[in-house]
């Protein structure tokens, strides 16, 4: 019996010892970010779970302040409610607020994270938040002495990779994507809009090849071009292409699409403010509202009434006139390309691993007890 049991712990060390090693495989994420110290710019991360679970959780977990905002980055209709699902292994992207320093860009010291009885820097890092990052990061942004010691209650700085840098002079949102097995940079380049010689280059890649599934990788996602000006509150608004977001204290809604020449589009929210007792006037002229545009003959010169920015008491707008026609996007929007040999393959027994060897340890442990 005695033996049994020893079959058994060692079964469940072996196993820990593979989900540790596979764990570890890939390169841990550290976005290039060169902006200021002072600058801040909104990100956007992916975020997967073994298991169902729902916005309102990713809301909570990430300290996303507003449910709307993950809606926008979803590209979500804007009435679905914190108990919509979201299934095992459905990437959700998540915004958060990005501040570079010392040439990397982390999360502006959220999220927050309060660890629960039985938690391990290493549990938080891979089965909390999902692999976006490795536990060591967590250990040096809270300057833990002893990572093996830590106390329940105690609240724990999760430092997400992000960035706030154009790229090749142009504005975008730096949106860090969870690699699935089998995709490749060159179709993951075609997907975003982007090229593969950009992706290589954020992330630090020699070989297109060496991708790893579960890799968090810097995608820039090209944003829309806006009126607001840079003494305004939400200055710059970035605003990624297929996804809209809310700002002005939730009073106005701003959409990107790539159909619309890439110029950011405003409208009134008509949510209840966040930090007002009512939204303030948005109008260009008593008639003309944001988002509101002018009777013209020209089929591509549009005036509009533009949101250009807010202060703690109003929000300013403008009459503007811009060109909608249409320009040929930088990228295509096809799927993964390239063999199979040069795909994300390497991981795709990690992704295996992960499913089921913490089932097998909970039998073994259970069947240990049993005996």
């Amino acid at each position: 019996m005695g033996g049994v049991k020893g079959l058994m712990l060692l079964t469940v060390t072996v196993a820990i010892t593979l989900i540790i090693t596979l764990s570890e495989a890939q390169p841990e994420a550290n976005f290039k970010c060169s902006a200021t110290s002072t600058a801040t710019c909104r990100s956007l991360i992916d975020f997967k779970t073994q298991n169902a679970t729902t916005l309102r959780h990713i809301q909570t977990l990430f300290n996303v302040k507003h449910l709307p905002d993950i809606l926008g980055a979803n590209n979500l209709p804007s009435n679905t409610t914190g108990t919509y699902t979201v299934g095992p292994n459905q990437a959700i992207k998540v915004p958060f607020p990005c501040r570079c320093q010392n040439g990397t860009g982390l999360s502006n010291h959220v999220p927050v994270y309060k660890i629960k009885r039985g938690d391990t820097l290493f549990n938080i890092a891979t089965t909390v938040f999902g692999g976006l990052l490795k536990y060591p990061q967590i250990v040096t942004a809270n300057n833990i002495a002893d990572p093996n010691n830590i106390t329940t209650g105690d609240n724990l700085w999760i430092p997400l990779p992000c960035s706030c840098d154009e790229v090749g002079g142009t504005s975008v949102v730096h949106y860090g994507h969870l690699v699935e097995a089998g995709t490749t940079v060159e179709g993951i380049a075609a997907t975003y809009g982007t090229t593969q010689q950009i992706l290589l280059s954020l992330n630090g890649i020699s070989d297109p090849k060496s991708l790893q599934a579960g890799q968090v990788l810097d995608v820039p996602l090209k944003a829309c071009s806006s009126s607001v000006k840079n003494d305004s509150l939400d200055y710059p608004l970035l605003v990624a292409n297929a996804t809209y977001t809310y700002t002005a204290n939730e009073c106005v809604k701003c959409k990107c699409d790539s159909s619309n020449n890439f110029l950011l589009q405003c409208e009134p929210s008509l949510l209840k403010p966040t930090n007002w007792s009512s939204c303030p006037s948005m109008q260009c002229s008593p008639n003309i509202l944001i988002g509101n545009t002018t009777s013209s003959t020209d089929s591509c010169n549009r005036t509009t009434c533009d949101y250009t920015g807010y202060t703690s008491h109003n929000i300013s707008t403008s009459l503007l006139t811009h060109d909608t026609c249409a320009v040929p996007p930088s990228g295509s929007s096809g799927g993964s390309s390239g063999g199979p040999s040069s795909g994300a393959s390497r991981n795709t027994l990690q992704g295996l691993v992960w499913n089921n060897l913490l089932i097998v340890i909970h039998l073994v442990l259970f069947f240990v007890y049993l005996l």
